[in-house]
């Protein structure tokens, strides 16, 4: 099971990657699991695939992943999904360039917020205490050349069935919360 004891804190999935190629299970399941509105807290260091991953979710929700590149210059990128998708788009952030959490103003980071559709965010650590309470935290470790442990912690209730979508993968390991 994903989470920990009843009403405790949720758990973590960790699940390994030998190869970018076990994105698209990974993504299927998040993509199938996701609520209408969520948040993905993408952490991890330059290279190790928060853009890649981005890419999969698109992919997986009818999204070319070809239009799917790194915001950092944009900063934020929007992508309507397929049409009837319950989330209707697919916000794509890289707050790397950010000073802080004052910087979210100019980007209309309460409006995006606000709006129903998914939200991944890379660099999370740039927007401090503004991002949503109830999220997927994704950390993203680079174990060699190619191969990449994501570790997936539902930070409240909308994303729990997401950590047991993840508890399913081939290879996936369930463990206690913080």
């Amino acid at each position: 099971m994903a989470t920990g004891e009843e009403g405790g804190e949720p758990g973590v999935v960790v699940v390994p990657l030998a190869d970018e190629s076990g994105l698209s299970a990974v993504a299927e399941a998040l993509g199938g699991a996701l609520p209408q509105r969520a948040c993905l807290a993408l952490d991890g260091d330059l290279g190790a695939g928060k853009t890649t991953l981005v890419k999969a979710l698109a992919a997986a929700a009818g999204i070319d992943p070809a239009t799917v590149v790194s915001p950092t210059f944009g900063l934020i990128h929007l992508h309507d999904l397929a049409p009837g998708h319950p989330a209707g788009r697919l916000v794509h952030a890289d707050l790397y360039r950010l000073a802080g959490p004052a910087d979210l103003d100019e980007l209309g980071w309460e409006e995006l917020l606000a709006a129903p559709g998914w939200l991944a965010v890379e660099w999370p650590s740039r927007a401090a205490g503004a991002l949503p309470a109830d999220r997927l935290d994704v950390t993203i470790g680079i174990e060699g050349p190619t191969a990449r442990t994501l570790a997936f912690t539902a930070c409240g209730p909308r994303h729990r069935a997401v950590l047991e979508a993840l508890s399913r993968l081939p290879g996936a390991v369930s463990r206690p919360g913080r």
